[in-house]
C-alpha cells in the first residue's frame, strides 16, 4: 500500500510559513524539514563530477609556468587540477586536492612543512629528489613518495630535463577540520641526516628498529615506494585468477603496522592485462586514477574516455567505475578511503 500524499499547502499557508523562516533567521535559525531530503540523501549524491586530464594535452601548459614563474617565487609551481563540479575551492574531490607540480633543472622548491599529508606521484622526466625529514630519495617515473604531515620537505633538479609530478594532499578535510598549520624552514634544501635508502632498509625490508612501536594510526616511516617493487608484485600476483571487478589490485600499506601509509589517504595499484575488463563496481571514496602503464577505456557512471599513459581521471563518490585496457595496463589511484573506514562510512557495491 502506497502512503498517502499530504494535501497540497495553500497559498496563504505558504505565505505563513515564509513570514515564519524570515523572522527565526533573525536568530540564525532555519528549519530542518526544508533541507533534510539534502543532509540525508539515500545516497551520495557528490557535487563532484567525472573527470579526465590528459597529459599529453596538459603538458605543454605545465612547461610554460616554468617559463613565467621560478620555483622559488611560487614556492611550490604547481597546476590545481580542480574537478568541474567544485571550480574555485582548489579539490579534485570534496575530501582530495591534487595538483601537477614542475620543477626545472637546477631549481630547488624550498624546505617547509604543514598539517596537510601529501603525496607525490613521479610522471615525466628524470633527476629530481624529494628529502623528508633529512633523508633525500631519487624521483623516478611511477614512484609514489609521501611528506607524511608534519614533516619538513622539500624538492631540487640536479639532472638536466624537467620533471613533472602528480601531487595528493588531503587539503580539504584538513580544512574541513579547521586544523592546518604550516612552517617555512629557513634553509631552502634541508641538511641531510641520513643516506639515500636508510628509511626503506630501517622500516621495509620486513623488519624495523627493535625499540620501534608505531601507532596504528602513525604514518608510515617508508616514505617512497619504488615503482620497480610495485610493478614486479603486479606481474607477480597475474598468473593467478583475477578479481573480476578490480583485475589484479594492491594496496600500499605502512609495513610496520598494516594500516594506509598515512592515516586520511589510501593508495593503491592495479594490474589489468590486455583484453581485460572488470565489471562495474562502485564506492563512497571518490578515487583520483592515474595510468602509469598501457592504455584502455574508463567508464564513470554515464561517461566514457579513452586513457593513455599519465592521463588522471577522477570518479566521484557512488559513480560506477569499469575500466577495459587494451594493452596491459598499470592504474596507480588514491582516495580518503582509510578516513571512510575509521569512521564506519565505507561502501562498495559490486554490480
Amino acid at each position: 500500500m502506497n502512503a498517502a500524499k499530504p494535501d497540497p499547502v495553500s497559498l496563504s499557508a505558504q505565505r505563513e510559513r515564509a513570514a515564519y523562516y524570515e523572522r527565526i533567521a533573525a536568530n540564525h535559525m532555519t528549519p530542518l524539514w526544508e533541507v533534510l531530503h539534502a543532509l540525508v540523501p539515500t545516497q551520495p549524491k557528490s557535487p563532484a563530477q567525472a573527470a579526465i586530464w590528459r597529459y599529453a594535452e596538459l603538458r605543454e601548459q605545465v612547461l610554460e609556468a616554468g617559463r613565467l614563474i621560478s620555483a622559488e617565487e611560487a614556492e611550490r609551481r604547481v597546476l590545481i587540477l580542480e574537478n568541474p563540479g567544485l571550480r574555485g575551492q582548489s579539490c579534485i574531490t570534496q575530501s582530495l586536492y591534487a595538483g601537477l607540480q614542475l620543477i626545472l633543472p637546477g631549481e630547488v622548491a624550498p624546505a617547509h612543512r604543514h598539517t596537510q599529508s601529501a603525496l607525490r606521484l613521479v610522471l615525466d622526466g628524470e633527476g629530481a629528489y624529494t628529502a623528508v625529514d633529512g633523508e633525500r630519495t631519487t624521483m623516478r617515473r611511477g614512484d609514489f613518495i609521501i611528506t607524511p604531515s608534519w614533516t619538513w620537505h622539500d624538492h631540487g633538479n640536479l639532472g638536466n630535463e624537467p620533471v613533472v609530478w602528480l601531487d595528493g594532499l588531503d587539503i580539504p578535510t584538513v580544512r574541513f577540520l579547521d586544523a592546518g598549520f604550516a612552517e617555512k624552514s629557513e634553509l631552502s634544501s634541508q641538511q641531510a641526516l641520513r643516506p639515500e635508502g636508510d628509511a626503506l632498509a630501517r622500516y621495509g625490508a620486513n623488519m624495523v628498529p627493535v625499540d620501534y612501536a608505531p601507532k596504528p594510526a602513525d604514518p608510515t616511516r617508508v616514505f617512497v615506494y619504488p615503482f620497480e617493487r610495485t610493478r614486479a608484485s603486479l606481474q607477480a600476483i597475474a598468473h593467478g585468477a583475477s578479481d573480476p571487478h578490480h583485475g589484479f589490485k594492491l594496496r600500499y600499506v605502512n609495513p610496520a603496522t598494516g594500516a594506509s601509509p598515512m592515516p586520511t589517504i589510501g593508495a593503491f595499484a592495479q594490474w589489468l592485462p590486455a583484453g581485460f575488463e572488470t565489471r562495474p563496481v562502485q564506492a563512497t571514496d571518490g578515487t583520483v586514477v592515474v595510468c602509469l602503464e598501457g592504455s584502455g577505456e574508463v567508464n564513470v557512471g554515464y561517461q566514457s574516455w579513452r586513457f593513455h599513459e599519465s592521463d588522471v581521471f577522477v570518479v566521484p563518490s557512488w559513480q560506477a567505475l569499469q575500466l577495459r585496457a587494451d594493452r596491459d595496463a598499470l592504474m596507480f589511484s588514491f582516495s580518503d578511503r582509510p578516513v571512510q573506514q575509521a569512521l564506519g562510512l565505507w561502501r562498495e557495491q559490486r554490480l
